[in-house]
């Protein structure tokens, strides 16, 4: 990917202060090859902050020069540049393996972007997997390029107080402790972009962000020019009301777009990271309509076919809507002026029925409609998104509807520990998720338990440090009493099984159901001869008060004298909390109602740090799951919110717990080594840790969604969209004339152990070309049909299927059929036979 002619603020900083080079990318949230430096200059503020652009602009210019003066600090820091750019030019894997393909450039959409402490932009799994792939992508030289907004405030910070309810704070976040930079022009000016709104333009500033060899590009409505009220468009992260998030989606969407379009950036891909982004799709095809002269349904056609949409949302309710008439304050000069499209034609887009007026615009819809490849996150949230979207293509079987999956997967540097690096690199390789990860199974396979086990004894203390710190600046913040302070210093130790529940605190997670029987979970805490220890942390919406009610519901079991000391919630869970936990807990807990949890990714992160899981069998445990790598509860089916069943699931945690999890914790060998758990964590390992990366899922997205889409988008678009325009003429003359194709009679006779069947179609103004006659069985036997002889405007359709069912479980359907078309993404009509 070639790097825009924009250059960056301090143009003379960063080209004379190495130092300023190092800070500026987030490369060093992985590779850690520079985190002496950033100690060396101010230890406290980094220990603090884990924020070297924040460290760089904090400390002396007297301390700076010290340590530039100090031969072995200057060789080092020569040192990490060279492997910088050494690293910077190798080619990867995407280089080596597709490097002819004809992707060249992918545009990565997201709300938001879990990247580093010190870019808090994010708020949970949506960003997380956003964060992750860019970096799995850079390293496996995908080339990709990502647009995001820049929140003034992001999402809110959570403090407790001592009776466990909970406060939002909202911290400003300083642009200018962030490790971004503005994008300017060649000239100096910063790039900014004119939106028009009703009335008003609203100008949006660029920055940009360096991730290895990837840039993310902010938007921000910060500007000086806009009235205070567009100022604070990109305040909150899902802050505010409606108005206030359509304006946000119309910056990322259509603002987004245009942003790369100003940095001479023409992606092949535009990769919509949730429907939050969809109104890319409309400005993508604005775009097309400008180059080529076409109109908008040859320009949709033509582009879509370079979109994919992945839904992450497992309930109906998730879908971002607006009501129609907030949609034509913003849209309907755009969609009548600039689209040149009826208004109602783009609300018909965002709409289950187009025709009805008071159906709310659907940005899911929209994303669907514009895309010609769509994903849930799991196997499991592919079944639950085909049921969610099946209104949008009636009488097609629940199972066609056209929604496949990539799973998520986690960036595993980011997430390991120190102690879990070395491991790994001694087992493997030091390159080992930089490319493919099929030998990785068979090397952990190969390695001692002893080995093992001291992976997970040692990832121990520095959880029970930092547990200890937190709690103890927690108590001293909420005015706790010196001696409260002081027991929080000695709180944990190690050696004792380590549980750890962290995630939104919201009513279908269930962050409650391990205290569905307090004396129960007490007793299991204070055994003397088996002790536990817990660990919680989590957020609630400020809006969403029942999950603010779980949080207090820990708060009260917390002050019961027994628990003091065995349990912990930790307040203010961020990234940095998150890394810290899932690298020293020994069983990670998830509980949410099935199939609510659309993947989930903090239980993959315990994996590579030799943690095992106890989850619900939802999301990615709902695939991963075997005995031999760990726990699940739950039947495999939905059970809704039924009161019985949580029960039933709660008992079914307890008893895990404390029939199998303790005990093959604290079943030891003469040597120390609870045998039975380090082959749990060895085949968890092996089998999983390589499954569940986001090296794998980036992989997948390349090979199974990137490459075709880029090729089919350029053949849509060759010859200033000639394919396009004859697909957009082809869907009209289908929509046209789809109300004339009908079924004649249909004749079944017996041979040879099969059916002959045979039924007569009259297509009216299509063409045979234009349709598909198959022979459907449920569930999901499909044969296509042969066509014969043509008489009186009809033809002869026939097909033998087996005789191993009987006749009448076989039903003639019509489908529409072009070359390089997705049925039924594209064209959703059907016809059965009567």
């Amino acid at each position: 990917m070639s790097n825009p002619v924009y250059t960056n603020f301090p143009a003379e900083l960063l080209e004379s202060d190495a130092l300023a080079q190092l800070a500026l990318n987030l490369h060093w949230t992985w590779h850690h090859n520079a985190d002496e430096l950033w100690g060396r200059l101010d230890p406290e503020l980094w220990d603090l902050t884990q924020n070297p652009w924040v460290v760089l602009q904090t400390v002396s210019q007297e301390r700076l020069r010290a340590v530039s003066d100090d031969p072995a600090f200057a060789a080092r820091l020569q040192q990490i540049l060279a492997e910088e750019r050494e690293s910077a030019q190798r080619p990867r894997w995407f280089q080596n393996v597709h490097g002819h393909s004809p992707l060249r450039l992918a545009a990565y959409f997201s709300m938001e972007y879990m990247l580093s402490e010190s870019l808090p932009i994010y708020s949970g799994g949506l960003g997380n997997v956003a964060g992750d792939q860019l970096k799995a992508a850079d390293d496996l030289g995908v080339p990709v390029v990502a647009v995001g907004l820049l929140y003034q405030q992001g999402y809110f910070r959570q403090a407790l107080d001592p009776h466990g309810a909970q406060e939002a704070l909202y911290p400003f976040n300083d642009p200018g402790q962030l490790p971004i930079r503005p994008v300017r022009q060649p000239n100096g000016e910063w790039l900014r972009l004119p939106l028009a709104t009703p009335g008003l333009k609203l100008w949006i500033r660029a920055w940009q962000v360096r991730i290895g060899k990837i840039t993310l590009y902010l938007l921000d409505s910060n500007d000086p020019a806009n009235p205070p009220a567009f100022r604070g468009i990109t305040s909150e992260l899902y802050g505010g009301g409606p108005e206030t998030r359509i304006r946000q989606e119309l910056v990322l969407g259509i603002g987004g777009w245009r942003l790369l379009r100003a940095l001479g950036l023409y992606p092949e891909v535009c990769h919509l990271n949730e429907g939050h982004a969809a109104f890319a799709v409309l400005e993508r095809a604005l775009s097309f309509m400008e180059d080529c002269k076409q109109p908008f349904a040859a320009a949709l056609a033509a582009t879509r076919a370079g979109n994919i949409f992945t839904t992450h949302t497992a309930v109906d309710a998730g879908f971002d809507r607006f009501p129609p008439e907030l949609v034509a304050r913003y849209l309907h000069r755009y969609s009548e002026q600039s689209l040149k499209l009826p208004f109602e034609n783009l609300l018909a887009m965002g709409r289950r029925d187009g025709a009805n007026s008071a159906e709310p615009f659907n940005m899911a819809f929209l994303a669907l409609r514009g895309s010609a490849a769509v994903n849930g996150v799991s196997r499991l949230h592919a079944q639950v998104s085909r049921h969610l979207f099946q209104p949008l293509f009636p009488r097609w079987p629940e199972h066609e509807v056209p929604i496949g999956h990539v799973t998520n997967g986690i960036h595993t540097p980011t997430w390991e520990a120190a102690s879990a690096t070395k491991f790994w690199s001694g087992a493997t390789t030091a390159d080992r998720w930089m490319g493919e990860l099929e030998e990785l199974e068979q090397r952990i396979h190969a390695v001692p338990d002893e080995e093992l086990w001291a992976l997970r004894t040692g990832s121990c203390h520095d959880l029970v440090a930092y547990a200890r710190k937190h709690l103890a600046r927690q108590r001293a913040i909420q005015g706790a009493p010196p001696a409260e302070i002081e027991a929080a210093e000695r709180i944990f130790g190690c050696g004792v099984l380590t549980l750890g529940f962290a995630r939104r605190f919201a009513t279908y997670k269930r962050p409650n159901l391990l205290l569905s029987d307090p004396d129960r979970l007490l007793r299991m805490l204070t055994n003397r001869e088996r002790p536990v220890q817990l660990i919680l942390a989590g957020k609630a919406h400020p809006e969403d008060r029942p999950g603010q009610d779980l949080i207090r519901e820990w708060a009260d079991f917390l002050h019961r004298p027994e628990a003091v000391g065995h349990v912990a919630f930790l307040a203010d869970y961020d990234m940095l909390m998150a890394q810290t936990l899932v690298q020293g807990v020994d069983v990670w807990i998830n509980t949410p109602r099935r199939p609510w949890e659309a993947s989930g990714t903090s239980g993959m992160k315990v994996l590579v740090n030799g943690g095992l899981n106890l989850s619900e069998l939802d999301g990615w445990w709902a695939e991963a799951y075997a005995p031999e790598v760990g726990w699940a509860i739950g039947d495999g089916r939905e059970h809704g919110a039924d009161p019985a069943w949580d029960h039933a699931e709660a008992e079914q945690l307890y008893t895990i717990l404390e029939q199998e999890v303790v005990p093959a914790f604290y079943t030891r060998d003469e040597r120390g080594i609870p045998r039975a758990w380090v082959a749990k964590m060895r085949e968890s390992m092996a089998r999983l840790a390589p499954q569940f990366s986001a090296n794998r899922t980036v992989r997948e997205y390349t090979e199974t969604y990137y490459l075709p889409a880029a090729a089919e988008y350029q053949r849509r678009t060759a010859a200033a969209g000639m394919v396009g325009a004859e697909i957009a003429a082809w869907q009209a003359k289908l929509a046209g004339g789809w109300r004339d194709v009908s079924f004649g009679a249909l004749q079944v006779e017996p041979v040879n152990n099969q059916y002959r069947i045979e039924t007569w179609v009259y297509l009216g103004q299509l063409q045979p070309d234009d349709v598909q006659v198959e022979i459907y069985a449920d569930p999901g036997l499909v044969h296509f049909m042969e066509r014969g002889e043509a008489a009186a405007g009809g033809y002869r359709y026939s097909v033998q299927v087996p005789a191993d069912r009987p006749a009448s479980d076989y039903t003639p359907r019509a489908v529409p059929a072009r070359a390089g078309v997705r049925i039924p993404l594209e064209a959703p009509q059907i016809l059965w036979a009567k």
